[in-house]
C-alpha cells in the first residue's frame, strides 16, 4: 500500500500537468501581488478621488485580463481537446446567462457612453440616488427619498443591474451642472407680513449657500 502511494506521488510529480499547475499558481501569485502593490501606490501620485477610483477599476480589469491570458497560454494544449464541447455548451450558457451578458454590455456602454459617473444623482429603474459604485455587473446607489422628505438619503444601499441602461430611460440630475434643483416650501399663516418673511428666507439662503452663487452662475452659463 505504501509503495503504491509512493508511486502515485512520483507519477504526479513527473506529470507535465503538475508542473503547469505549479507555474500557474506562481504566476497568479506574482501577478496578483504586483497589481496590489500598484493600486496601493496610486494614492501617492493621484489626489483626485474620482480619477483614482476609475484608475483602480481599470487596473483591476487589466489584471483579470492578464491572468486569463496567462492561464490560457499555459494550458493551451489542453484547451484544444475541449474546444468542441465548449462550442456546443456556449449556446446554452449564453441563454442561461443572458442577463449577466447584458449587464456586462451595459458596463461597457457606461464606460464609453458617459451615461453617468461616480457622484451623479440619477434615477435608474425607478430608484433615485447618488452613484457610489459602477461595477461590471451592477451600479450601486445611495438611495434618496421614499419615506424621507426632500432629497435626503434614506439609509438604503441599492445595487441595480447595468442591463437597465438598455431597458429604461436613465435620468441624470447632475450630468453637466454640478448642482441639484430643489424646492423648499414654507407654510405662512394668513395675514402675516409675507414680504418680511421673504426677506428673512433670502437672507438665510445667502448665509448658507451664498458662496456657491457665483460658481453656479458661471457653470450654468
Amino acid at each position: 500500500m505504501l509503495n503504491q502511494l509512493q508511486e502515485t506521488i512520483i507519477f504526479w510529480f513527473k506529470s507535465p500537468i503538475f508542473s503547469k499547475v505549479i507555474v500557474a499558481l506562481a504566476g497568479v501569485l506574482v501577478i496578483g501581488l504586483f497589481f496590489k502593490f500598484v493600486k496601493r501606490a496610486l494614492p501617492r501620485y493621484i489626489k483626485d478621488t474620482g480619477s483614482l477610483y476609475r484608475l483602480k477599476k481599470l487596473i483591476t480589469f487589466v489584471s483579470y485580463a492578464i491572468l486569463i491570458l496567462f492561464l490560457i497560454g499555459i494550458f493551451s494544449d489542453k484547451m484544444r481537446s475541449i474546444t468542441v464541447a465548449l462550442g456546443i455548451a456556449g449556446a446554452g450558457i449564453a441563454f442561461a446567462l443572458q442577463e449577466v451578458i447584458m449587464s456586462v454590455a451595459g458596463w461597457i456602454a457606461l464606460t464609453f457612453g458617459h451615461f453617468y459617473k461616480i457622484g451623479n444623482r440619477i434615477q435608474l429603474a425607478g430608484i433615485t440616488g447618488d452613484v457610489i459604485d459602477i461595477g461590471v455587473l451592477r451600479t450601486t446607489l445611495m438611495e434618496c427619498g421614499q419615506w424621507i422628505h426632500g432629497d435626503q438619503y434614506n439609509g438604503r444601499i441599492v445595487p441595480k443591474s447595468n442591463s437597465y441602461v438598455f431597458k429604461e430611460p436613465v435620468f441624470n440630475y447632475s450630468a453637466d451642472f454640478p448642482f441639484l434643483w430643489d424646492e423648499i416650501s414654507f407654510p405662512i399663516q394668513y395675514g402675516c407680513d409675507y414680504k418680511r418673511t421673504r426677506e428673512i428666507i433670502i437672507q438665510v439662503a445667502y448665509e448658507v449657500v451664498g458662496d456657491y452663487v457665483n460658481f453656479a452662475r458661471e457653470t450654468w452659463k
